[in-house]
């Protein structure tokens, strides 16, 4: 988005229109200075379209932070609007929807002719991004058995970071902003099967019936367990249920279910927030340009392969307690001590922060979509990450300001951390259990000891065994029964 190579900084105007002449001399281009723009367009000869270039340095150098606090605004508002719409529509329709818009709304960044059209293009472009992530990661999740989902998540995660690493040999490949937005919205839609936890919990019997035959019969399942499994679907749609379709504002009805989305929200906030206060300490260390994008992905790569190494082994909350402590070390020691601790210091301390929060973040969201239902885990997993991305717009937000306020909101972000660690004690363990799907199975969650972990549920059906009822108010006339049918005729009861 930037104007032109070396345009803006230190440069008078004239300076910078002779400049961009020499660039494009003998390009076939014609520089018109009567043209919008603080440095005019080109317009090339026999062509009428144009290119407009707009002033985005020196006194309006704060359009750039406005563009990617915009942007990640429309994450936020997609996040929750297409989790509201994964858990009332399905994970499928709101995947192909959301791919479905943004590739117009991509190409409409391409081609955008104002700034105020880019911003408005790039807001609904995050929007429909952040629905699309998130109800393939809604998904994906469901479709793991509890030893999986963790592997599974963590290479997604890698493949995240694939992507960012090659982003900078696109753009070395387009050479202009405009060429590297259409290619990244060349996205091809991949066509997935709907979760079948979702379509049982919100008894879909038939649907959920065509898809568990899909996946049995891609999955190369044997006759006998297909026409099992078959068969219990019959017996179950022979009750005529209704599907029954859950809102985000039965979260807030909720105990448990509300504390806990309310924690990791404010977990996964603090993560992405307080990064900024430990790249602010980096920046004067890191080299320009590419060396300092590639240096920065690598505490991102350093907690996820951190995460894949003991988040399995030692449980998702004794982990997230670990990161948001050291979290929330570095960062006071740097908020107290930076002026008299030694450089080297400094640097391994924001370091080990930001490694440290990119880890908070990324177990923040994988945990509150093992701990939140089935039948409202998009809504809850949509607030949680837009905390996340809130967050996140710290950074832009801070680069308006330049340095003002930056004491302030290093010390607000430090005292959230310390908060945090002692919320994080009210979670329960989800490492090895089964998926909640009902809000009376999300609200029986309980918090175990720290270091007594509950038992492991590795290899668990789809469906519920038979015989385990869902509803746990006929258990009390059960019991009376079979006290009265045990007593004798003087009226004692038997003896056991």
């Amino acid at each position: 988005m930037w104007g032109g190579p070396g345009i803006g900084e230190g440069l008078e105007e004239s300076e910078g229109v002779r400049f961009v002449r020499e660039e494009l001399r003998g390009s076939g281009c014609e520089w018109d200075l009567q043209s919008p723009g603080a440095w005019g367009a080109w317009r090339t000869w026999g062509n009428p379209c144009t290119l407009w270039v707009w002033d985005l340095v020196c006194a309006a150098r704060w359009k750039v932070p406005l563009e990617q606090t915009t942007h990640l605004l429309g994450w936020a508002l997609g996040s929750i609007a297409a989790g509201m719409a994964c858990d009332r529509f399905g994970r499928r329709p709101t995947f192909l929807v959301s791919l479905g818009l943004a590739v117009p709304l991509g190409l409409s960044v391409a081609l955008a002719i104002d700034f105020v059209m880019v911003l408005v293009a790039r807001l609904l472009f995050g929007a429909a991004l952040a629905g699309a992530f998130l109800s393939l990661y809604v998904a994906r999740l469901e479709l793991c058995d509890p030893p999986h989902r963790l592997e599974v998540t963590m290479i997604a995660g890698f493949s995240w970071l694939a992507g960012e690493l090659l982003l900078p040999g696109l753009a070395v490949l387009c050479r202009d902003w405009r060429v590297l937005q259409g290619a990244v919205t060349a996205v091809c839609p991949a066509l997935l099967l709907e979760s079948p936890r979702w379509l049982l919990a919100t008894q879909q019997l038939d649907r959920a019936r065509r898809t568990l035959r899909a996946l049995a019969g891609s999955g190369g399942r044997g006759a006998e367990e297909r026409s099992s499994t078959m068969a219990e679907l019959e017996a179950l749609a022979e009750q005529c249920p209704q599907p029954h379709y859950h809102t985000v504002c039965e979260i807030f009805g909720t105990r448990v279910i509300w504390k806990n989305a309310v924690i990791l929200g404010f977990t996964a906030f603090i993560g992405s927030g307080i990064r900024h206060c430990f790249t602010r300490n980096l920046a004067p260390h890191l080299p320009r340009f590419l060396p300092a994008y590639f240096a920065l992905r690598g505490p991102e790569a350093a907690a996820c392969l951190f995460l894949c190494v003991t988040a399995e082994r030692c449980g998702r909350r004794a982990v997230l307690l670990l990161c948001t402590v050291l979290t929330g070390t570095a960062s006071l020691l740097l908020l107290a001590l930076t002026q008299y601790l030694l450089e080297l210091i400094v640097l391994m301390l924001s370091v080990l922060g930001v490694t440290a929060s990119h880890a908070v973040t990324m177990l923040s969201i994988f945990f509150a979509s093992e701990v939140l239902p089935t039948v409202v885990r998009g809504a809850g997993l949509g607030l949680v990450v837009g905390a996340n991305l809130v967050g996140s717009a710290a950074a832009p937000i801070a680069a308006v300001a330049s340095s003002r306020g930056f004491f302030l909101h290093h010390l607000v972000f430090a005292s959230f951390a310390i908060l945090a660690v002692l919320s994080i004690m009210l979670l329960p363990e989800s490492q090895g259990r089964r998926l909640p799907h009902s809000l009376q199975e999300g609200e029986s969650q309980r918090r175990p000891p720290l270091f007594r972990r509950p038992p492991r549920e590795d290899h668990l059906p789809l469906l519920a065994p038979r015989g385990i009822p869902h509803d746990y108010s006929r258990i009390v006339p059960s019991a009376q029964r079979a006290l009265g049918s045990g007593r004798g005729p003087a009226g004692p009861p038997a003896e056991t």
